[in-house]
């Protein structure tokens, strides 16, 4: 396994900014690997639920748990439930064991009052913060131990069903774009198309 370091820079190139709610996750991501023996994913051997949502302070935070864990959007091994909570369930999909992982509320109380986030709610990207401001919070999260922030749970087994891959494609009969057919739609003049093409909405 990659040492932290690698890992967190990996983390900083990835997410794109310094800030403290990145390592967090980081720390988070590996302290939940820790407690189920498991290594970052290559493939799809860990499962992430993130409890994470839109548009809320902090959401740096999965950036920190996808780099740890190697869980990632394009290898359909993240899942985001948006209920707008600082935690998230880590799963191997082998055993199906799992553990959650949360933000203990007393310390994110506290960091939604430091300097950076009074910064943040002025409007201030987190790019052009002063160093000084944020470096010593990055590193002060670095140094924490993992009781010290977060709540780690109790060991549990879930009922994990593996999907299949799909290779099947077909071309939409009226865009011409090629699609994969379980996202396919017969349309009322009975040409198989896609999902835009359809006019289907979310």
């Amino acid at each position: 396994m990659q040492n932290f370091q690698e890992l967190f820079e990996i983390g900083l190139k990835f997410h794109g900014h310094k800030c403290p709610a990145m390592p967090m996750g980081l720390k988070a991501g590996l302290a939940a690997m820790k407690v189920l023996g498991v290594e970052r994913s290559k493939h799809k051997e860990l499962y992430v639920k993130a409890e994470t949502g839109k548009g809320h302070a902090a959401g740096c935070f999965l950036d920190g748990v996808m780099t740890a864990t190697g869980c990632t959007y394009g290898k359909s091994n993240i899942q985001k439930l948006y209920y707008n909570k600082m935690a998230f369930t880590l799963i191997d999909t082998k055993t199906g064991k799992a553990v959650r992982v949360s933000l203990k509320p007393d310390f994110f109380e506290k960091a939604l009052a430091s300097p950076f986030v009074q910064k943040r709610k002025a409007g201030v990207l987190p790019q052009d913060i002063d160093p000084e401001i944020t470096d010593p919070l990055v590193n002060r999260i670095i140094g924490l131990k993992e009781s010290e922030f977060l709540d780690i749970g109790k060991v549990h087994t879930v009922d994990f069903k593996k999907g299949k891959g799909l290779f099947e494609i077909k071309r939409c009969e009226k865009c011409g774009e090629v699609t994969f057919v379980n996202k396919l739609r017969v349309s009322p003049e009975g040409k198989t198309v896609c999902m835009s093409c359809s006019g289907y909405q979310d």
